[in-house]
């Protein structure tokens, strides 16, 4: 099976990925990791903070490891961007904007790029690009302070079962 796990930079996608592919006995796939040593990103931008990439070399690169083992999960903010027929589910965590800012500090980031992150969160970004340009089958988790891994994790389990063939 395999799982993406996307959102918002600071929504809980490692912590819960990791979980997963524990629970699932899958392989985690840090794409963040990936991208450092990869030959795809195209720069750094300076002012965003943020790697270069390329949507579709990105979506090559994770392709060829799906084609390689059919057991991931894959934790990235761009993970959306494989295309729906190679996803068995794709969760998107989902963050109250004031636990947000508060975990975005807490990583040091700078204000306009705490900014850029509560926008893309307050307008769905992830959640938007997953249903309407890639179509994946998503179930939406909330990841806010308080929120139980052990929750979250039945809820996926119990989708991915009502999913089974």
């Amino acid at each position: 099976m395999i799982i993406i796990v996307t959102g918002t930079p600071g929504t809980g996608k490692t912590v819960i990925s990791k979980k997963l592919a524990k629970a699932y006995n899958h392989k985690f796939i840090d794409v963040k990791a990936l991208l450092e040593k990869s030959t795809i990103c195209e720069g750094f931008d300076e002012q965003n903070e943020c790697l270069i990439i390329d949507p579709k070399k990105l979506a090559k690169m994770l392709i060829d490891l799906i084609n390689k083992n059919n057991r991931l999960i894959i934790d990235s903010h761009l993970s959306h961007y494989i295309p729906q027929k190679y996803i068995d589910l794709c969760v998107v965590c989902k963050c109250e904007i004031s636990e947000l800012k508060k975990r975005l500090k807490e990583r040091g980031y700078k204000d306009k790029k705490i900014r850029d992150n509560l926008d893309a969160e307050i307008f769905d970004v992830c959640l938007t690009e997953a249903q309407e340009q890639y179509k994946h089958k998503i179930l939406v988790v909330e990841t806010s302070e308080g929120y139980k891994i052990s929750s979250i994790v039945k809820k996926i389990n119990d989708e991915t079962k009502h999913s089974s063939p």
